[in-house]
């Protein structure tokens, strides 16, 4: 499988202070991955580099096949998706849900004069209708609840269809009804053969979709445990990178913990 995203001893310091250390991490284009680890981490960091839009202070990222410092990134960002809660601020709270989706094909947050072809708005509606937003295409994006407003982000990151998938913390702040319908919604998605990579930051195992097939545990900036999900999410890898003794269960693929 191809590499669609390689970091080979990244480092990233900000203003004296070390954000990540000597971090090696290859995601190809058939894995599924899952980012966990506390706080100031380094987390949204990783995101940020695989997004391009922070580059390291030593060592190299590859993105789709491009070294970052010798790309047009503002090219390169039409490949790949990203939601955050980052760019949910920088989407109209007037614009209609459909147009949230359909502007992604311009790689805009507000429509102006852009012009769409028949093809766009196809595609629009059916991405809707695949994240269960068809009956809100109408609807103002700040008129939605939190958990709507996760699925249209979600739903605008796959509209151009993406070669990567970043997801910083979808569930976050969704109740416990909107964080099932969003786990089942990306677990189908996740195993679908025409997906793209996916790379998920979360804070919780509970919101880790079954289908994802790789996780990375991250703590202080140093990576603690990275790979398959069944070797490198465990009880013993949880304790190392939270400072806490932590158990962990499986059952039918979905994944719960708490501290012993």
């Amino acid at each position: 499988m191809s590499s669609v995203l390689d970091l080979s001893a990244v480092s990233v310091v900000r203003n004296g202070n070390s954000i990540l250390h000597d971090v090696d991490w290859t995601v190809t284009d058939d894995q599924r991955w899952v980012i966990l680890g506390p706080n100031g981490a380094g987390k949204t960091t990783l995101l940020q580099l695989a997004s391009s839009f922070m580059f390291p202070t030593s060592g190299t990222v590859e993105l789709l096949g491009n070294r970052l410092g010798r790309v047009d990134v503002f090219e390169m960002r039409s490949r790949v998706g990203l939601a955050s809660t980052a760019m949910s601020r920088r989407i109209p709270s007037t614009e209609t849900v459909l147009d949230v989706v359909l502007t992604a094909a311009y790689a805009v947050t507000g429509r102006w004069n852009e012009s769409y072809e028949d093809i766009d708005l196809k595609r629009a509606h059916r991405v809707l209708a695949e994240w269960r937003l068809d009956g809100l295409a109408d609807r103002h994006f700040g008129s939605l609840s939190d958990g709507e407003q996760k699925r249209v982000q979600i739903a605008r990151s796959v509209m151009t269809d993406p070669e990567l998938l970043l997801l910083d913390e979808p569930a976050a702040s969704l109740d416990l009804g909107a964080r099932e319908e969003l786990v089942g919604l990306l677990s189908g998605f996740a195993r679908a053969d025409d997906s793209p990579a996916i790379v998920m930051v979360t804070h919780h195992v509970e919101e880790i979709p079954p289908g994802f097939t790789h996780a990375l545990l991250i703590s202080g900036g140093g990576i603690v445990a990275s790979g398959p999900i069944s070797e490198s999410l465990t009880s013993e890898s949880l304790t190392a990178t939270f400072g806490l003794s932590i158990e962990l269960d499986e059952r039918d693929g979905r994944f719960s913990a708490r501290a012993v």
